[in-house]
């Protein structure tokens, strides 16, 4: 994701950090990146255990609500796209201030604020429908982003800033296996079925799934189509949003 700027991440001061730990690593692809920039101890940690196997040592296996280490461990405590996948963002904040002595920091995307442009016309008016109609349905606050502040409040930390980083995602030939499966996918429907039970969650009626669902496998046979003769094309930008946040003393 930081393969083009790492200047939102300024404010985490890398280069000064001992001990940093990453919190919901996943496979570690954050935890790559503060390994590269700080000569800090990394830390990586997260609740599933087959996706920690990816991300590197030294790794913990914990509950970002719970964290399996004593107060002021660290001095930094770090996770990305986390919060928005969380009922009580809040909660976490003040859990990450507890085994931190100086920073806390946050990577949130706003999840309503995704853009897309495509050379197959219809791609962007859909993806946006079906991200309204998902967003309607998740239970977490899958726009926090920009608003990450007001958790950092909560938890009493001081001297916040937000800084936005926007992520681009392209596809362009000649085309990756992982583009190709895209594709397949969304002329198979696959992911709009495999989210169904949560899009049904919101305001939604099944009969607005198929309808949408039906015009998003015309869709992905045109993308196929495009990417036969090598002129499919799609810009993808999600805004994050770094929130950073001081211990008080």
């Amino acid at each position: 994701m930081w393969a083009d700027s790492r200047d939102a991440l300024a404010d985490l001061e890398l280069s000064a950090r001992e001990r940093v730990l990453d919190v919901g690593c996943g496979t570690g692809e954050l935890t790559r990146v503060l390994r590269e920039e700080s000569p800090a101890e990394v830390v990586g940690l997260d609740a599933d255990r087959s996706l920690l196997a990816s991300a590197g040592s030294p790794r913990l296996r914990g509950d970002a609500l719970s964290l399996p280490v004593a107060d002021d461990s660290f001095d930094l405590v770090v996770c990305q796209a986390l919060l928005v996948n969380l009922p009580d963002p809040a909660a976490a904040v003040a859990e990450f201030a507890r085994v931190s002595t100086e920073l806390v920091a946050v990577v949130e995307p706003n999840n309503a604020a995704v853009s897309v442009t495509s050379s197959a016309e219809p791609e962007a008016a859909l993806a946006q429908r079906a991200r309204e109609i998902y967003l309607q349905g998740v239970s977490t606050d899958a726009t926090l982003g920009a608003d990450a502040a007001g958790a950092f409040e909560s938890a009493e930390l001081t001297d916040v800033t937000t800084a936005q980083y926007d992520h681009e995602r392209r596809i362009d030939p000649p085309y990756s296996e992982r583009a190709v499966e895209a594709a397949r996918r969304k002329a198979s429907g696959a992911g709009l079925a495999a989210d169904r039970e949560t899009m049904l969650a919101g305001d939604a009626t099944p009969e607005d799934l198929d309808d949408l669902r039906e015009a998003w496998r015309a869709m992905g046979r045109d993308v196929i189509s495009q990417m036969q003769a090598e002129e499919y094309h799609r810009r993808e930008v999600v805004p994050f949003f770094v929130t950073v946040g001081t211990v008080p003393e």
